[in-house]
């Protein structure tokens, strides 16, 4: 019996302890120009400092937007963005908004948003959390683009 309530008393306080931690979330992530315009990130891509990202939240059954937040990336094109308030019944985005450089303007839409976890609700002990690099396309292809993706596609044999 005893081993019973303790069980029953974990599972009912344990979710509620994780939850308590109310301190804000720390989203990184990292925006580069493919050079290639390959729709990775290859030898030839460059790390963008000065492109505008948002996070944006939106609510689950109506996908109406609930919350946005934006900042900068840094000389390594890391963008760090702080999110103060849990939005567990929201699917939450890291979007590219623009870039700074007039050759490398164009949002790969393969590539233009990245998925941010922000919910102590699903296990997730660290506030610390990475979402995927986003890119940018070059406008023209760089030297050296075919090469290399050829050598990738050997490799991948």
């Amino acid at each position: 019996m005893a081993t019973k309530l303790f069980l029953l008393l974990a599972i009912c306080v344990l979710p509620v302890l994780v939850n308590a931690n109310n301190k804000a979330f720390q989203i990184v992530g990292r925006v580069y120009c493919d050079a290639c315009r390959a729709g990775f990130e290859t030898s030839k891509c460059s790390y963008i400092q000065g492109a505008r990202v948002e996070i944006k939240c939106f609510d689950r059954p109506t996908l109406k937007l609930k919350y946005s937040i934006g900042a900068e990336t840094d000389e390594t094109g890391t963008y760090n963005i702080v999110v103060e308030d849990d939005h567990e019944d929201q699917i939450c985005y890291a979007t590219l908004v623009s870039s700074p450089i007039p050759s490398c303007r164009i949002v790969d839409p393969r590539r233009n948003k990245a998925t941010a976890i922000l919910t102590r609700s699903n296990g997730a002990i660290s506030n610390l959390h990475y979402t995927n690099a986003m890119g940018f396309l070059q406008d023209t292809v760089a030297d050296g683009c075919q090469e290399l993706l050829l050598k990738l596609l050997q490799d991948d044999e």
